[in-house]
């Protein structure tokens, strides 16, 4: 059987975070959407995803082949009523597509009348699902503990070095390579995971339930509060609660990460925070691509959502609620407005366009500074996203 992911109508609602990639490859808990997938298929997957991302992601056909809807999370009753599709036969949770059985010729069908002529069939899962920006965070803590259990299943730790203070050491999960030094670990209130290679430093306060990704390192004396999911190759100092950090960023020193979410490749400056409640307790609005416009969340702690290859300089304050586009560069003292289009430079006095080709030669050092290359590929997805995302800078 071969595998599909696709981003059906979430993909709009989740923008910054999809200008630059699939929906499958959003982090929610420790894995990414596909990394879930194909931990629970035993499977590689392909995306059925924008034309101008499929140079970067393409989409894999075969003769049989499995569309799955990449902004659900998988469970065992999921994995169970997927695996007895039948060819052309749908899974469904109300209006919810979840999986389509389907041949080659009919893959780029998804969202015509075919579907219409099928007799679906009612998964019996309480699904978890995103849909909008802040899914990300509602979800998070659950799919930690969930990707915690599929991780480690039948397998052992690293042994807890003895000069680790740690409490419930049974629920910590050392990978081989990860180094921790004079670091405090509780573990009472939900599972602490640390990655390959990952670096605690001395001093630094671990809660969980927290994951580390591969790489990464907590920096002296930080503060990582439950709910927190970092990445891959990050650096984080200063104090985090219930937040996500895709990958390949840093906030690598003191200030406030609360409720947010950061995407790859972002910088944040020292002592910048985050608020994530308003003074008053009411729920939160929050910049929706796909309405264009404020929408509510329903939500009281909410912080800032950063597109990828943003960038803050220290000192900065972020509203709650604030959601950032991709490759901004945002500096000075006061309160930022709570959206910042894509490719936008400047401060509270102002903001301007950033010049393309300064922003790719930003891009291109920090790629640089982790052994990769910025390719021709991201090149043309990067202008993609500088040109659709035109008319936003256009109130600046």
């Amino acid at each position: 059987m071969n595998y599909i992911l696709f981003g059906a109508k979430a993909r709009n609602h989740m923008l910054p975070f999809t200008f630059l990639r699939p929906l499958a490859d959003i982090r929610v808990g420790m894995l990414t959407i596909r990394e879930k997938w194909e931990a629970w298929l035993n499977s590689n997957t392909s995306s059925l995803t924008e034309p101008y991302l499929a140079g970067k992601y393409p989409m894999v056909k075969e003769a049989d082949n499995m569309l799955i809807n990449a902004s659900v999370m998988p469970d065992p009753i999921l994995l169970g009523e997927i695996s007895e599709l039948q060819p052309n036969q749908t899974l469904v949770s109300g209006e919810t597509l979840i999986a389509h059985r389907v041949p080659a010729d009919d893959v780029d069908n998804m969202d015509s009348e075919l579907l219409e002529e099928v007799e679906p069939k009612h998964t019996q899962s309480q699904i978890n699902k995103l849909f909008h920006l802040w899914d990300i965070l509602v979800l998070n803590e659950r799919q930690i503990l969930a990707d915690y259990d599929l991780i480690t299943k039948n397998r052992e730790s690293q042994p807890v070095p003895q000069h680790v203070k740690v409490i419930n050491p049974e629920n910590v999960f050392i990978e081989e390579g990860a180094r921790l030094d004079l670091a405090m670990i509780n573990a009472s209130m939900g599972p602490v995971y640390i990655g390959k290679n990952a670096h605690v430093m001395d001093g630094a306060m671990l809660r969980g339930p927290v994951g580390v990704g591969e790489g990464s390192v907590i920096r002296m004396g930080a503060k990582i509060y439950g709910g927190s999911a970092i990445g891959p190759h990050c650096k984080v100092g200063g104090e985090m609660e219930a937040s996500v950090i895709f990958g390949y960023s840093n906030k690598a020193h003191e200030g406030y990460l609360g409720h947010s979410v950061i995407g790859e490749w972002c910088n944040i400056g020292a002592d910048t925070n985050t608020s994530n409640l308003k003074i008053n307790y009411d729920q939160i609005r929050l910049w929706d691509y796909a309405e264009e416009s404020f929408v509510p969340t329903g939500q009281t702690f909410c912080g800032t959502f950063m597109g990828d290859h943003t960038k803050c300089g220290i000192n900065t304050m972020f509203n709650t609620g604030t959601v950032i586009g991709v490759s901004s560069q945002i500096f000075g003292a006061g309160y930022m407005r709570n959206f910042i289009p894509s490719f936008s430079w400047g401060s509270v006095s102002g903001l301007t366009v950033i010049d393309f080709e300064k922003a790719v030669d930003v891009a291109e050092r920090m790629y640089k500074r982790r052994g990769k290359e910025f390719s021709e590929t991201d090149l043309a997805i990067f202008r993609h996203v500088y040109e659709h995302t035109l008319g936003y800078r256009k109130i600046l």
